[in-house]
């Protein structure tokens, strides 16, 4: 007699003999038009699932949604829901245009994959093999960094979103800064997320294929896939009306907020996709790099994508793993990966300001997910993929009967609960913070004395002027707002973009009792000095 223990172990291998490259099952077995790739929609679980996406949308305060299911050559649902923009009455549809974030960067790995298939570059080629500019500043680690490292945010360095985020700074010059970044950890000893090493990928495929990150979007992937909604950059939705706003909280109510654009890292996060076009992409990676009767991609290159590369040490790197509780969470290559309820899990967020994407697939199941969402960290995103995922249960699967439960779990309601608790705790840390300020203090200097020119070879260059008898912060477009006196020699920055905050700005004194440096969004920036 098998025991229940039993069961769960023999479900527990089969997972990791899947994410260990065992072929999943042949798109030859379920043929689809050439003319589309994708079959027609009939119905089948997804039915009443309409409902509870509007319910869900309701509940998360979310202006407008997108969402595409696929499974086995079919497009179970492909439409919009709410309005692209809060106080207008346009609706989103299947062609709406969203930011698909960071779910770019597996189109990125996808341009890698073309480029190994067609004997360009090797994945574990030296990236100075292709790019003998670029360097970080451990010499070692350029020597030994590869195309794969860039992929899979092992290379060393810790957070380095402050080189592109509002700075307004070409890709050149993003990369050619990283040989001043401190390394976090030792090559291939971690993982910190990674944006700009995608930035990397995407100058490599350049250096390879002689034509531009943008170019090979187009030709490689979207136009060959009839995707005709999608753009590479931000600044290619020049002329689109179908385009959704972006949303977020300012001072307590839903509000319209700018675009932040992501095009200094382009190959990291700056595709606008729609829930129509992300079908045709989630049916080629589910039929191994086949559309149609063409080959974008070989299946063994699928399939490396999909291998996991590194482990991803924070168990709740994403918090919705506190309810779905991984066994494990490792990285492929532009891939999440993660086993729920059994079933091995391919996904990737987005998140830009405002934005929110979700992208997941059960590969074994032929079954793939997308949602597309128009109000900053909409966690309903993992709500839908999560339920999308029970409807459909584990087609042949012998713990499904025992698992029945599972399907009726209201993912929605339990990941509204737990991302507004994560919201009180938010709220409880700036009520602590607003305690330890210290009354009745005030700045060592006049105002006057604090304005100059701070700056950082890396990170760039923090102006403070007084203007009107109040000083007044700029770090790039981003960061730009009025600073109040906090305490001593802090002050509270407001920024103008309302969305994103207060930040406290300290400053330090020199012997002289002029100003030398401050601190702000965890850098220290030294005063320039001023011409005799």
């Amino acid at each position: 007699m098998i025991t229940p223990a039993a069961r769960r172990f023999v479900a527990f291998a089969l997972t990791i003999l899947t994410w260990l490259g065992a072929p999943a099952e042949s798109p030859a077995q379920t043929s689809t038009p050439a003319s589309t790739g994708i079959a027609e929609a009939t119905p089948g679980p997804i039915e009443g699932f309409e409902a509870r996406v509007a319910a869900a949308i309701d509940a998360w305060r979310t202006p407008g949604l997108a969402l595409a299911v696929v499974k086995d050559g079919r497009v179970e649902m492909s439409r919009g829901f709410g309005v692209r923009e809060l106080g207008k009455s346009e609706p989103v549809d299947e062609h709406t245009l969203f930011a698909i974030g960071s779910t770019t960067k597996a189109m990125t790995a996808a341009l890698v994959g073309m480029m190994v298939d067609e004997g360009k570059l090797a994945w574990d080629d030296p990236v100075t093999k292709h790019l003998p500019w670029f360097a970080v500043r451990d010499s070692y680690v350029t020597r030994e960094l590869t195309v794969r490292d860039l992929l899979t945010h092992r290379g060393g360095l810790g957070n380095t979103d402050y080189l592109w985020y509002g700075q307004g700074l070409g890709d050149d010059e993003i990369l050619r800064r990283l040989r001043l970044a401190e390394p976090a950890y030792s090559l291939r000893a971690s993982f910190v997320y990674q944006n700009v090493m995608y930035a990397a990928a995407g100058a490599l495929v350049e250096a390879v294929s002689g034509q531009s990150w943008e170019t090979l979007m187009r030709t490689r992937i979207f136009e060959p896939l009839g995707m005709t909604d999608t753009v590479a950059t931000a600044a290619a939705l020049a002329g689109r009306s179908n385009v959704a706003s972006p949303h977020d909280i300012v001072e307590g109510s839903l509000a319209v907020i700018e675009n932040a654009p992501v095009d200094g890292v382009a190959p990291a996060g700056s595709v606008w996709s729609s829930a129509a076009d992300m079908a045709k992409w989630s049916q080629l990676l589910l039929d191994e790099g086949k559309h149609g009767d063409r080959v974008l991609l070989k299946p063994e290159t699928v399939r490396e994508l999909f291998t996991p590369q590194v482990i991803v040490p924070r168990a709740d790197f994403y918090p919705t793993s506190r309810l779905t509780r991984p066994h494990w969470t490792t990285y492929g290559l532009g891939w999440f990966q993660q086993d729920y309820a059994g079933r091995a899990l391919d996904f990737h967020t987005g998140s830009i300001d405002g934005m929110v994407a979700i992208h997941g697939l059960v590969r074994d199941e032929r079954l793939g997910v997308v949602v597309l969402a128009n109000r900053d960290h909409s966690e309903l995103r993992h709500a839908l993929m999560l339920e999308v995922f029970d409807r459909f249960g584990r087609a042949g699967s012998s713990l499904a009967a025992s698992d029945a439960t599972h399907d009726r779990r209201d993912w929605s309601a339990e990941l509204l609960t737990l991302y507004g608790d994560l919201e009180a705790k938010a709220d409880e840390s700036r009520k602590a913070r607003e305690a330890r300020r210290v009354p009745d203090t005030s700045p060592s200097l006049p105002l006057s004395r604090y304005a100059g020119t701070y700056s950082d070879p890396l990170r760039g260059e923090v102006s403070v002027s007084l203007e009107g008898g109040r000083l007044r912060l700029a770090y790039g477009s981003a960061f730009v707002g009025w600073l109040e006196h906090w305490h001593y020699d802090t002050f509270r920055a407001a920024w103008d973009a309302r969305w994103r905050g207060t930040a406290l700005v300290t400053f330090s004194l020199d012997a002289d009792g002029e100003p030398a440096s401050l601190l702000v969004l965890g850098a220290r920036f030294v005063r320039r000095a001023s011409p005799r």
